[in-house]
């Protein structure tokens, strides 16, 4: 794929409920956008919730779903022993956009289907989807492999959640490098449908000329890309 005319939009899609979501995905956002020179940016949801006017379920949602939309990659988050069902919802429409994804899992925890052959620590059904990627790290081990390498609290952070992003940006670098299955002429109607399905105000939030922006910047930026005979 040719290099971006700009930033690729990483719609970072996990838990966000504590202190230690918002600051672990604040370090970790920083540290892709330092790793990847550039090339991606991250959009932290979390960043963006306090400025949603009516603070309504619905509202938030909606806010979310339209951020999503103006993102062209996904990077979820399926820590913990049972998946985080937003999350889930959020990778399951971005996969109807044919976003490219990364799946981060750094819970050294098994539970799943991972007893399966080819079988992930979470549920099947969260598995084995197109232009798609899998990340697995075992959080601890990392840990202490960079622990033994620094000396002080920050230098080890920055080390962390730098060797998390580098592998991330690798992973983000090959899925995108996948040919598209949803075909340049159909990206409207998909787009379209999609907010249908959505409902609430996503209709308002996403007109049609707005969706026309989006999808021109994500071809501009080789997300759609064309292929080749």
């Amino acid at each position: 794929m040719e290099e971006p005319s700009r930033p690729l939009r990483i719609y970072f899609a996990g838990d966000l409920f504590d202190s230690k979501d918002l600051g672990g995905n604040l370090l970790l956002a920083d540290a892709i956008d330092r790793c990847s020179n550039g090339k991606y940016q991250v959009i932290l949801p979390q960043n963006g919730e306090c400025e949603v006017k009516e603070r309504t379920s619905q509202s938030i949602r909606d806010a979310d779903f339209e951020l999503l939309f103006t993102c062209d990659v996904i990077v979820a988050n399926f820590d913990g022993t049972d998946l985080d069902s937003g999350t889930v919802v959020e990778f399951c429409f971005a996969k109807m956009l044919d976003m490219p994804a990364v799946l981060l899992r750094t819970d050294f925890r098994e539970g799943g289907d991972r007893t399966l052959p080819d079988g992930s620590p979470w549920n099947l059904m969260c598995s084995h989807y197109p232009r798609t990627e899998n990340l697995h790290l075992n959080g601890m081990e990392l840990y202490h492999r960079c622990k033994a390498q620094t000396t002080g609290t920050a230098e080890l952070l920055t080390g962390y959640y730098n060797s998390i992003a580098e592998k991330i940006v690798r992973a983000l670098d090959r899925v995108t490098a996948e040919p598209p299955w949803l075909e340049e002429h159909r990206l409207m109607e998909q787009y379209k449908a999609t907010v249908r399905s959505i409902g609430g105000t996503l209709a308002k939030l996403l007109p049609k000329a707005r969706l026309r922006e989006i999808i021109d910047r994500k071809i501009a930026n080789g997300i759609y890309r064309k292929k080749t005979v």
